[in-house]
């Protein structure tokens, strides 16, 4: 009578430890997998990260537009053409005194 009544326990206990392994498991690669947690989280963050140079690189692209406006033919910005010429030519004025 004793191994009649310790079948149904051990089906039991394997039932038990089945179930807990898969829900480990499942647990696990909800929380590490491709599609997991932890990578959402780092794909928020590297979303946030390349919002930020993308706003970086619009600010830039939008600076360097408002430069070549003012140095088109339609709109001629004198003091920049000045600045740019002596940067990049090297240039000066005549009543100027250069110290290096």
């Amino acid at each position: 009578m004793s191994s009649s009544a310790s079948r149904p326990a051990v089906k039991t206990a394997a039932f038990v430890t089945i179930f807990l392994l898969l829900a480990m498991y499942f647990t696990f690669a909800a929380m590490q997998g491709d599609f997991g947690l932890f990578r959402r989280i780092e794909i928020e963050a590297e979303t946030r990260a390349l919002e930020a140079e993308k706003a970086k690189l619009e600010a830039e692209v939008a600076r360097l537009s408002n430069k070549t406006r003012r140095l088109s033919e339609d709109y001629l910005d004198l003091d920049l053409l000045d600045e740019q010429a002596r940067t990049v030519l090297g240039l000066i004025r005549v009543d100027e005194i250069v110290i290096r």
